[in-house]
């Protein structure tokens, strides 16, 4: 009787173990990443522990974080080369967005004291995806102001554009949807178009407030070393074209500090922020999201 209950017990061992390894490697074909992406992880990390970063005010963290990254190529269109969705690191080229995304990700977890790759994979899905959850292509956070209103509701960061002095941004959002040609995961799934149309709908109902190029200079010092920019346009159906992290020089001017367009590399502007947007005819103003702390 002894045995045959240890043979049992065994049994059951071996089918958690099976069970365990199956779901881990669901897991792991859900993300994708190279050595080199490890690298540059345990990079960041170990800059964070030289510099005991983990005591500092996190807006501080994502601007040492970000200030590491200079120098690093611009490279487009890197979490759009899966036909199905899934969580892609790409630390070795970067954009406009998985730049300041990745400087965040790599504060947050600097703040939390998990300094891990796999932590740094988790907390990606966080700030990606809304709600933090990766389910498809339509979960990721594609417009900017969506990804502000996400950190916002559920209090990761702060949007601070209206009560520094912003203006009503009503715009009618649906770039996504009226440019197939340049999402060929939609073109590949009618059932996505819809999602993505039903996403901009919401987004066009929000109310927005934006800070216009002509009064950017006049509230410089309302913006703090590390809140997150937002680059409002004028091309129709489109929220926001470009993003940054907000740096002050020397000179007491709030600066761009961002990966610019291909061919560049990740940069701090040479003009102020507010003579940067004067500059780009397709440039009409900012959006701003400012961190909180993690409790």
């Amino acid at each position: 009787m002894t045995n045959n209950f240890n043979k049992r017990f065994i049994f059951f061992l071996l089918i958690i173990v099976l069970s365990i390894s199956l779901i881990s490697s669901q897991v792991y074909s859900q993300i994708i990443y190279t050595q080199k992406d490890v690298e540059i992880c345990n990079s960041k990390f170990k800059v964070a522990i030289e510099k005991n970063l983990s005591l500092k005010p996190i807006n501080e963290i994502v601007l040492e974080i970000a200030k590491t990254f200079i120098g690093t190529e611009y490279e487009a269109h890197t979490l759009d080369k899966e036909n199905e969705e899934k969580l892609i690191v790409h630390l070795t080229g970067l954009d406009c967005y998985t730049f300041l995304e990745s400087s965040i990700v790599f504060a947050r977890c600097i703040k939390k004291g998990l300094i891990e790759f796999q932590d740094y994979i988790k907390e990606l899905e966080n700030i990606r995806y809304r709600d933090g959850k990766l389910n498809d292509y339509s979960s990721r956070l594609h417009y900017f102001s969506d990804w502000i209103y996400d950190m916002d509701k559920r209090k990761i960061g702060k949007d601070i554009t209206k009560e520094i002095g912003g203006k009503p941004y009503k715009k009618r959002i649906n770039f996504m949807s009226t440019h197939l040609d340049s999402y060929p995961q939609l073109q590949k799934n009618k059932e996505l178009i819809k999602q993505i149309r039903k996403i901009e709908e919401n987004i066009s109902e929000r109310n927005y407030y934006y800070i216009p190029e002509d009064d950017i200079e006049k509230i410089e010092n309302k913006i703090n070393d590390g809140d997150i920019i937002g680059i409002t346009t004028n091309i129709e159906g489109l929220d926001i074209a470009h993003t940054g992290i907000a740096i002050k020089q020397n000179d007491g001017r709030v600066y761009l500090l961002h990966a610019p367009n291909v061919g560049y590399k990740v940069q701090i502007t040479e003009k102020p922020l507010a003579d940067y947007i004067k500059s780009n005819k397709k440039q009409s103003g900012i959006m701003i999201l400012r961190l909180m702390e993690i409790q």
